[in-house]
């Protein structure tokens, strides 16, 4: 359920001399760069992960037709499940998202789907009461492979039968000299947003050791406080906690840590 303060803007200095680390999948970090730009800041883009579509999805003839209730992971999941025309959902299908941007990528797809109110993660999905109960029911989970497996082993206890549906994958991001160097002239104070624990754990892999110590010496903005811990236990010092992984929960963060320095 959107909250009130859904669509209020930053202020267009609330960024002013900061540079953001944009750290979403290559190709998706646009909408993250606009909003640092519009208020004020400089963004690095610096991809966490590639994603790819699944060769046998992409052949496959679609969505089970078996399942009576759906479950996207994310607005990936939803544009590599629905990449081609010919692929639907069965009629009187209930339809579930695990935060609001992904609500919002089926519904520009016509879609109406149900969204947790609180958290946009699996433990929010999970506490959906049209969940509760879903013995004997069949669920295709619709996302990648990996991660945490909470939401299909928490519903195969509920008695579900769930089937996963890989439409695409996550690989590390192919980073080159153009990335680090990009990282080396930005100036601080710098600010990182992260929204996958892949993406970090990618990061921390790939960065070179003078990169990632600058990275772990700022601040660290997570979409959730699982992803806090991780990011904490990975070595960043200073790690705060956005309400979610849309740009406007991650930007806002960014938004409050920079208030609280510049006091």
């Amino acid at each position: 359920m959107p909250r009130a303060d859904d669509d209020k803007p930053l202020g267009v200095a609330a960024l002013h001399g900061a540079t953001i680390v944009v750290t979403r999948p290559v190709g998706t970090g646009a909408a993250l760069a606009r909003g640092v730009r519009k208020a004020g800041g400089v963004a690095v883009l610096l991809p966490g992960l590639r994603l790819r579509a699944k060769d046998d999805a992409t052949r496959g003839p679609g969505l089970p037709r078996t399942c009576g209730i759906f479950l996207f992971t994310s607005p990936a999941a939803v544009r590599f499940a629905f990449a081609s025309e010919t692929r639907r959902l069965p009629h009187g299908a209930l339809v579930v998202a695990v935060g609001e941007g992904t609500r919002a990528a089926l519904a520009r797809l016509g879609i109406d789907a149900q969204v947790p109110a609180d958290r946009s993660d699996s433990e929010g999905l999970l506490a959906l009461p049209a969940l509760a109960d879903v013995r004997g029911r069949r669920i295709a989970l619709v996302g990648a492979a990996g991660g945490r497996d909470l939401i299909a082993s928490t519903l195969r206890a509920r008695g579900a039968a769930v089937e996963a549906v890989h439409v695409y994958e996550r690989v590390p991001p192919q980073l080159t000299r153009r990335h680090f160097d990009a990282l080396a002239a930005a100036s601080d104070p710098l600010l990182t947003l992260v929204s996958s624990g892949e993406a970090l754990a990618n990061l921390v892999a790939l960065l070179p050791g003078t990169a990632l110590a600058r990275l772990r010496g700022q601040t660290l903005i997570a979409s959730s406080a699982r992803l806090g811990g991780l990011a904490r236990a990975a070595g960043f010092a200073e790690v705060a906690i956005a309400q979610s992984a849309l740009p406007r929960d991650l930007l806002a963060a960014a938004a409050r840590c920079l208030a609280r320095h510049r006091l």
